[in-house]
């Protein structure tokens, strides 16, 4: 397969790539075999004017079973929001016809959205967690899929929680040995303590020792909130990083959602297990209370991309969530104190740009989750969109003087589903 078209990709944090006139060429097995410049071969796909491929983009945090409460009971806080609407809603994926019609509503808007992967959480069930992995893998999407573990009973609702920890163990094994069983790569599995509050340490170390056994990926949250993290310092005695680090849950294959409140030793040990970050810029404003310093982590070299954290995040689309995080950290920056003085407003130095948060959700998903894609570079699996600046439904408007960054900044801030004219993972067409 070969498509002719302008690429625009970012081979690096910083560096935004144009290659106009470009030949991607893709082998049977959906990987990336050149990347050339000039006249395309005779039966190549030759986009049409105003139209630009672009990688696919990477969600790093999915709630997979928040998917119906999506834009709901934003104005309570985490704890409460968890309790009164979240797990009532999660409770429900015992029943797996409305587990079916959740999951398959779900997938199809992320393909709509151009994400070409997604990193799911599912509910305590067993049964409906395999569900979502079999949805996937019908409907062609790259998902990396854990069953949530919640084994405490002290913070975990009589309606809502792993029977007992053995079961909370022993379902994850199960979930990660049916992943695997299904005899493809797109579908990978993840082991999911939900965080530090839902697990008793038995359960952590146990998920520590099976993350070893597996090779398996890791997600968690990390230091989202001052309950969490606080709850966290009461209980160990230790931050989020320290404590899941002694549980043997920081691995290269660990996601760790959000980490609001880490600080630079936090990142230091994030970085030296090379784990990474799922940054959550729309659902940190709503439950987090602050912003999540992306450049201060970025100049420290770690792995970050990007989460629409569905539901705590109330857009489905990778482009929203980048948009919010150039938004929160010009916030960071310049602060939004009125009552203070200008210069002591803000933090300096915070600020991150289109290029960053582009990366993020490209690139730097890919290198969070290990995964070689987010650039068009030989030998990465051609998982890419189309970018469509002609439709009329959308508020994405190029003029005949807007260079491909140009087209590309207006795309974060204006694009949606109808601008994503087609959709690839690892060179199958799953939309257009």
């Amino acid at each position: 397969m070969h498509i002719a078209g302008t690429v625009i990709h970012a081979p690096s944090r910083g560096e935004l790539e144009v290659i106009d006139d470009a030949c991607v060429s893709v082998n049977r097995e959906g990987v990336i075999e050149s990347v050339t410049q000039g006249e395309a071969p005779t039966d190549a796909l030759t986009l049409a004017p105003g139209t630009f491929l672009l990688p696919g983009l990477i969600d790093c945090h999915v709630h997979a079973p928040q998917w119906p409460q999506m834009g709901t009971a934003y104005d309570l806080p985490l704890n409460e929001w968890l309790q009164q609407c979240t797990f009532p809603m999660e409770a429900k994926y015992s029943d797996l016809d409305f587990a079916a019609a959740s999951y398959s509503s779900l997938i199809d808007t992320l393909l709509e959205n151009g994400t070409t992967t997604a990193t799911y959480y599912g509910s305590i069930h067993v049964a409906a967690t395999q569900l979502l992995a079999d949805i996937a893998k019908e409907k062609g999407q790259r998902a990396y899929i854990g069953k949530v573990a919640m084994d405490n009973p002290d913070q975990c609702p009589d309606f809502y929680r792993d029977a007992s920890t053995t079961a909370a163990i022993d379902g994850t094994r199960q979930l990660v040995e049916y992943i695997r069983s299904l005899g493809t790569d797109r579908v990978q599995p993840v082991i999911t303590p939900r965080f530090i509050p839902s697990c008793t340490d038995d359960a952590l170390a146990e998920f520590g020792r099976m993350a070893s056994e597996y090779d398996c990926h890791v997600q968690t949250h990390c230091s989202e909130s001052d309950w969490q993290h606080h709850y966290v310092l009461e209980r160990h005695g230790l931050k989020d990083t320290q404590s899941l680090d002694r549980f043997g849950l920081l691995t290269d294959k660990t996601v760790l959602a959000h980490g609001v409140l880490i600080d630079d030793e936090d990142m230091t040990t994030i970085r030296s297990s090379h784990s990474g970050i799922a940054h959550c810029p729309l659902s940190n404003l709503y439950f987090s209370n602050a912003v999540f310093p992306a450049r201060r982590a970025l100049d420290r070299q770690l792995k970050v991309g990007l989460g629409t954290d569905i539901a705590g995040g109330a857009s489905a689309s990778v482009l929203d969530n980048a948009a919010m995080a150039i938004n929160m950290s010009r916030a960071l920056e310049e602060g939004v104190d009125a009552t203070a003085a200008q210069v002591s407003r803000g933090v300096d130095d915070t600020r991150i740009d289109f290029r960053d948060a582009f990366w993020m959700a490209t690139a730097g998903g890919a290198e969070v989750l290990g995964l070689n894609a987010g650039t068009f570079a030989p030998g990465n699996v051609f998982d890419a969109i189309v970018l469509d600046t002609t439709v009329a439904a959308s508020d994405l408007r190029v003029w005949g003087d807007d260079s491909a960054e140009d087209v590309l900044q207006k795309a974060i801030y204006g694009a949606n589903q109808n601008n994503i004219a087609t959709v690839w993972v690892q060179g199958e067409k799953v939309k257009g």
